[in-house]
This record gives structure tokens, C-alpha cells and sequence, in this order.
């Protein structure tokens, strides 16, 4: 019976929940908090990094990660629980139930679990696992994004930037700011560099016309003109009924008739008039017919919409993905990276400058404080200075200098031959930057003061029409971190900005309002998150430091 079938399923009990003890809450404590654990039983879930056979088989050794931190658990299973073969695998998935214990005298471990249970496993077939226990490059790691997170040095990456994505939230929580969600999607080039991912859905719907046109034919002339006529004769027949005073539901009946084929007319024209290909008008894409109506990309920035809201809301900052389509291939650029980018309400260059330094120093103590082992592992295995780094820029005052002056140091240098020649308005390549900061000044410094040819048009121009009140964060290892200024506020001067820099005032028309009612003194910055995470940890590549990096020719998952 039906009801007997809906009982039954009613009556199905559901799996009970399991609390999973965070391997990072057991082997990350004191010695004291290690000795409170002793004789606890809890659940463990994690990957095995390597697995042996010991006593002829009798028992096996796995140490387990389960992510939550750098450390490993060592785990004991003794055969008679569960077949051994099936655990030791590296890549294999277990989740255990068990008692810690101290492990014997003279082992590194402090506390290591005896299982009682195995409860879950996720096997794997170890002739076929793409990641052996061998040493990896990171370049090769790249090739199975999907498996590189169990590695050591990508799970510590991924903590470290988490860590940075809580300190940032952490920062502008304390400093007053509200954190604001800008499109992904727009019709406005915050840059003018014109290198924008396009969206748009007219080769889709391109395709998609081909495809029922070629399965349903469109209908001929002669069909849409007797269609047309039957409307007529449709027509004829309402008015007769009409006038020779038949009832109202004959009349009802041959209205209704006259619609259907009113309808049935306006979907043949409609069919008749599909096209296949992108539509055109006077000779170019015809972008009226595009899903927005208009073209519209992926952000580079999100800079001008969320000035909108500091515009009311005071201090305010996004913090999201933006996109370039630079077919570039070092090791600084991504065609996806994110970006923190704040826009305060009534503050000049000035606070622009002391906004970002101590931002860039919040970022390195909190590491410090809240990062140790995982920062430890990349000093380890990567770049010997990172903390030290770490300490410096946390601790130590940033230089500060005009760009004139930068320049003016940087052609008094008598060491070093530059690959690019140093000259006043130019824009500083990296090897300039590092110069400033690894080996004139030893510290961060901030340039400011840029020529504004070499900047956006947002900026605000200095009374001598050369410079624009513009600053760049430097840092040791990386160059530029940040980049901001002191925003244009008024009207006629980021008018002629615009048209300056070639670009039309139609899609910077709302911007323009924003100068036109209520104007108000505001400057900002943004920050290469994934700058930031290369100078902490000391890396080389920028692909080795975002979860799915996408550049020329890969975008994989």
C-alpha cells in the first residue's frame, strides 16, 4: 500500500552525528594541554601523508592530516580492526575513532591515538596516485590544482592567506569601516587600460539561433502572408457578426479566434526574422541586443562603485575578485587575482599614507601572533627572511619620498646597471622599487607625488598640472603593494581627466554625479592580496599563492 511506503520511509533512523576532533586542538597546545588529552577518546578524520606495516603485520602507523594545521597525528591501527592495506596508502581518506595516549619514551611525538574503530575510508589505488611522497615542485603541483591543497606547502600557503583574509576584516572592522560587495560584472573601465575580460551571451544566443533554426526551418513569405490574410478574413468576420447583431458569444467566440491568429502571426514574423550569427547594426556588433543591452566586462577594480557608498557611508572598503586580460606570463601576473581596496570619506594623501602603512603593518603582526608554525615552514624551506621580514615591516616606519626624489636616488646609483633606464616619467619597474626598499632605505617606502601621465584619471592633480596625488606602498621581496591616491573631487578637472585619457563621459556619467552633488575631499588604495600573500611567505610565483590561479592558456576546474 502507498501509505505503508511513506511510513517506512518516516521511520528510517538517520545516521547520528559524529564531533570530529581538529587534529590542530590536539598536537597544537602546550605540554600541559597535550597531558589533559591523554586517555580521551575522540573521532579523527584526515589524509594519510604516509602509512608502514609494522610487527609482520600486525599493526600499522599512519600519519594523519586533516589540514587544520601543519602537524601530523600519528595514528595507530592494529590489523584485527581493519585491513591494513587498505589504510597505508598515502592520499587515503580515514576517519577513526580512538584513545590518545602518550607515545613511548624517546619518540618526537607527544601524544599519538590508538584506534578503537575505523569508521569511514576513502581509498586509493597507489600505482595511480598523482602525488607521490617525493619531493614536488611547485610548477608541477600547478598541473593537479585539484590535488595540491594536501601538500605541506599549499596547505600552508591557503592558512597563511586565510589568516590575512581574517586580519584584513579584523583591520577595517576596528578602523570604523563597512565592508561593501561590488560588482563583478561592469560597464565602466576603472583603469582605461582598456585589457578587460568582455561578457556576453551573443554567441550563445548566436549558437543557440543556428541550432533551432536548422531544426525548425523559418517559415517562408507565402506562409507569413496567408497569415496575414486569415487575420483579415478573421477580421471580417467579427465586424460581420458585429454589425449584423449576432449574440454576444458569437462575437466573444470570433474576437477570440482573431487573437489566436493575431498571436500565431506575431510568432511566425518573429521565427521569420531570426538571424543567424552575431547581430550587427551599421556594420559593427550590435550590442542593444546583448543581455545588458550595452557591453559590459569583468571588473579590473572595484574602486569607483564602492566610492559611491563612501560617498555616504564614510570609510568603507571591498574586497573581491577582479580580472585583467593580459596575456602576460611572469610571475607577477594573474588574469584573476583579488583585491582590498578602501575608500575614505574626508581624507587627503596624507591619510591615504597612514591608512595603508598601518594596514601592511596589522597584516605582519598578526602573522607573527597567529601564524607561527606555518610561517616557520616557509622561512624553513622557502625564504630564510621571511619572518624576519615580517618583524621589520611590522615594526619599523615607512620612508616616505616624492617620486621626483626616487627617481633623482635611483639615477645616483653607481652599483647596479638597471634593464630599464631611470628617467622622470617613467613608471618604476620592479627592480627600481626593490632597490628602494632592499638596499637604498632597507625598509618599506611609500612614493609619492607620481607623474600623472603614468596614472588613472581619478586622481587628483597637484597644483603644478604635472603630478597627481598618487602613492605607492613598496616592500622589500615584492616592489609595489599597494597603490592609491587622493581622489578627484572636482568636477571640471576629472572631466577633462577623462577625455585626457581617451575615454568617453557616457559610462562615467554616475560617477561624474558623485562630484556634481555633494562632492566631498576622499582618497584610497588598493592591495594585491595576492601580493601580499607572496611577501609573506617568500615565494617566488604569484600562481603558487591563490587556490585556483588562471592565467594565459589555464583555467583549469
Amino acid at each position: 500500500m502507498p501509505g505503508d511506503d511513506v511510513t517506512a520511509a518516516v521511520d528510517q533512523v538517520l545516521e547520528p552525528s559524529r564531533h570530529r576532533t581538529f587534529i590542530k586542538s590536539i598536537v597544537g597546545g602546550g605540554a600541559a594541554a597535550v597531558e589533559e588529552l591523554v586517555g580521551r577518546k575522540v573521532v579523527v578524520g584526515g589524509w594519510v601523508k604516509t602509512g608502514r606495516e609494522q610487527g609482520k603485520g600486525t599493526f600499522a602507523f599512519l600519519e594523519l592530516n586533516d589540514g587544520s594545521c601543519l602537524a601530523n597525528l600519528q595514528v595507530i591501527v592494529d590489523a584485527e580492526v581493519y585491513p591494513l592495506s587498505q589504510l597505508v596508502a598515502t592520499g587515503t581518506c580515514v576517519l577513526v575513532e580512538g584513545v590518545l595516549k602518550k607515545p613511548p619514551e624517546g619518540t618526537k611525538q607527544r601524544v599519538e591515538l590508538k584506534v578503537e574503530q575505523v569508521l569511514e575510508v576513502g581509498p586509493v589505488d597507489p600505482s595511480k596516485y598523482p602525488l607521490p611522497k617525493t619531493r614536488l615542485t611547485l610548477e608541477f603541483l600547478r598541473d593537479f590544482v585539484h590535488f595540491r591543497a594536501r601538500t605541506n606547502t599549499i596547505s600552508a600557503v591557503e592558512r597563511i592567506r586565510d589568516e590575512l583574509a581574517y586580519a584584513t576584516h579584523t583591520f577595517f572592522r576596528q578602523n570604523g569601516f563597512r565592508y561593501v560587495h561590488t560588482p563583478i560584472i561592469t560597464t565602466s573601465d576603472c583603469e582605461g587600460a582598456g585589457e578587460m575580460f568582455q561578457v556576453t551571451a551573443l554567441f550563445s544566443d548566436a549558437e543557440k539561433v543556428e541550432k533551432e533554426l536548422k531544426q525548425n526551418p523559418p517559415p517562408s513569405e507565402s506562409e507569413i502572408e496567408a497569415a496575414k490574410l486569415h487575420i483579415k478574413e478573421k477580421g471580417e468576420a467579427v465586424a460581420h457578426l458585429k454589425s449584423s447583431k449576432a449574440t454576444k458569444e458569437e462575437i466573444s467566440a470570433s474576437v477570440s479566434e482573431l487573437t489566436k491568429a493575431k498571436e500565431s502571426l506575431a510568432k511566425l514574423e518573429e521565427r521569420f526574422n531570426m538571424k543567424p550569427g552575431i547581430p550587427q547594426k551599421d556594420g559593427t556588433i550590435d550590442y542593444a541586443r546583448d543581455f545588458f543591452g550595452r557591453q559590459a566586462f569583468l571588473t579590473v577594480s572595484g574602486q569607483l562603485q564602492v566610492e559611491t557608498y563612501a560617498c555616504a557611508l564614510g570609510n568603507v572598503y571591498t574586497f573581491g575578485p577582479t580580472f585583467r586580460a593580459e596575456h602576460s606570463h611572469t610571475s607577477r601576473h594573474l588574469a584573476e587575482f583579488w583585491m582590498v581596496e578602501p575608500e575614505i570619506a574626508f581624507a587627503n594623501l596624507e591619510d591615504d599614507m597612514n591608512y595603508a602603512e598601518n594596514y601592511v603593518k596589522f597584516l605582519c603582526r598578526w602573522l607573527l601572533d597567529h601564524c607561527h608554525d606555518d610561517m616557520e615552514f616557509m622561512a624553513k624551506n622557502f625564504d630564510k627572511t621571511a619572518i624576519d621580514r615580517l618583524k621589520l615591516v611590522s615594526s619599523t616606519p615607512f620612508e616616505r619620498i616624492s617620486y621626483t626624489m626616487a627617481v633623482q636616488l635611483l639615477e645616483n646609483v653607481t652599483d647596479k646597471k638597471f634593464e630599464n633606464k631611470v628617467e622622470w616619467g617613467m613608471d618604476l619597474a620592479s627592480e627600481h622599487e626593490r632597490y628602494l626598499t632592499e638596499v637604498i632605505f632597507k625598509k618599506p617606502v611609500i612614493v609619492y607625488n607620481y607623474p600623472k601621465g603614468i596614472k588613472a584619471f581619478y586622481m587628483r592633480l597637484n597644483d603644478d598640472k604635472k603630478t597627481v596625488a598618487a602613492m605607492d606602498v613598496l616592500v622589500p621581496k615584492v616592489g609595489e603593494l599597494i597603490g592609491g591616491s587622493q581622489r578627484e573631487e572636482r568636477l571640471e578637472v576629472l572631466v577633462d581627466r577623462i577625455l585626457e585619457a581617451g575615454l568617453t563621459l557616457e559610462p562615467y556619467e554616475w560617477y561624474l554625479d558623485l562630484r556634481r552633488y555633494g562632492t566631498v575631499k576622499h582618497s584610497g588604495f588598493g592591495l594585491g592580496f595576492e601580493r601580499m600573500v607572496l611577501f609573506a611567505t617568500g615565494l617566488d610565483n604569484i600562481r603558487d599563492v591563490i587556490p585556483f590561479p588562471r592565467y594565459p592558456g589555464r583555467a583549469d576546474l
